[in-house]
């Protein structure tokens, strides 16, 4: 049976972790509330780029920009995004996991695969693990700007002509709510992928006339492109987390306030039968004496 004095200092270890717990919640439902609004605030010229470029594609020569050729090697990049702290529930887990299951898959496929990372979590991660790490982002969430985006779109894209990969996949977890997020497998290079939605595309109908050239144009447009998907998808995996630590933080909060109920409870039931057994030690020395 454990001494009082250890279950005291459980029940205010408890509630220390509690307040904790507590004050991180507060916190990232905070930062929730502006990642929220910035990934909302994005969406709509992001989809409405896809769309555009959904109708270009259709449209252009593709030998005109290698970014829309594609390729029949059999190399492949996977980017995986994960936070760059704990503390989130399964956010992390479920990307982790997807992302080795889509890697044995091409691997399984007779496919040369490496990996990109952004975040910490990822990288200690693939450290561990037997493939090969091409690049990696880490402490970009704190401070995230388009910045960041323009640094990993450069990275990728410049590789992808150089020949490094032929087919780029991301994997990120997609803001649903603050309660619900979704991991996605888009594939990124090469960008013939956005003639999939074609009910989009011949809803935008028309010609279109090049100026200066489809060549200068799609040498501008394409690079853009990416660089806004990039930047949404980090905004998207920022929110994510805020939203699933906000989750974590309030079940943690929740499941110490039931463990310091239990606690209290034996503490109680234990002082009791200590003060119980010191009465009936005390009443039969007095018996004895008689």
């Amino acid at each position: 049976m454990p001494s009082l004095q250890s279950l005291r200092r459980k029940i205010w270890a408890v509630k220390n972790t509690q307040k904790i717990t507590k004050a991180m919640k507060m916190v990232a439902a905070a930062k929730l509330k502006r990642a929220q609004d910035r990934v909302l605030a994005s969406r709509p010229y992001a989809h409405k780029m896809r769309e555009v470029l959904a109708s270009l594609s259709r449209r252009v020569n593709r030998a005109s920009h290698p970014l829309l050729q594609k390729r029949g090697g059999s190399k492949i990049e996977v980017l995986v995004v994960t936070s760059d702290r704990g503390l989130c529930g399964a956010f992390n887990a479920n990307i982790l996991r997807k992302a080795v299951e889509t890697l044995r898959q091409h691997e399984a496929n007779g496919n040369k695969v490496a990996v990109s990372i952004v975040g910490r979590k990822s990288r200690d991660f693939f450290q561990r693990r037997n493939w090969a790490i091409r690049q990696q982002w880490t402490d970009l969430f704190d401070k995230l700007s388009f910045e960041h985006a323009l640094d990993i779109g450069q990275d990728l894209t410049d590789n992808f002509v150089k020949g490094t990969f032929d087919e780029l996949y991301v994997i990120y977890n997609e803001f649903k709510s603050a309660i619900q997020q979704r991991v996605i497998v888009e594939r990124l290079f090469p960008i013939e992928a956005l003639e999939a939605d074609g009910t989009t595309a011949a809803a935008l109908g028309g010609s279109y006339e090049f100026e200066p050239d489809e060549e200068a144009l799609l040498k501008t447009l394409l690079p853009k492109h990416f660089q806004v998907q990039t930047y949404r998808i980090l905004l998207e995996s920022s929110a994510a987390e805020q939203g699933a630590r906000m989750a974590a933080m309030d079940g943690a909060t929740r499941n110490a306030g039931e463990l310091i109920k239990k606690v209290t409870l034996y503490y109680n039931k234990t002082r009791q039968a200590s003060i119980t057994k010191e009465l009936m030690d005390i009443v039969g020395g007095a018996e004895a004496l008689k």
